[in-house]
């Protein structure tokens, strides 16, 4: 059974509701699909990080960044 919500919008809430149902859309409808795409969106990203924290790094090469980003920085000064 589906909840009813309330949300208080405010100019840039109204131009981004303008936006999602110019197509002719419903204001609710719209609200639904931002939700659910906003969910996948976070959901993909949490996979992502996830899979870049698994990725195998390899053998270390010896070359310490940090290091050489200090004296690229040091040479533009």
């Amino acid at each position: 059974m589906a909840e009813t919500i309330t949300i208080r919008t405010d100019e840039e809430t109204e131009r981004a509701l303008d936006v999602l149902t110019d197509g002719g859309i419903t204001r609710s409808a719209a609200i639904r699909q931002a939700v659910l795409e906003a969910a996948r969106r976070r959901q993909r990203a949490t996979q992502m990080r996830r899979e870049v924290l698994r990725m195998d790094l390899g053998q270390p090469d010896g070359v310490d960044v940090a290091a050489e980003l200090a004296r690229d920085r040091q040479s533009e000064r």
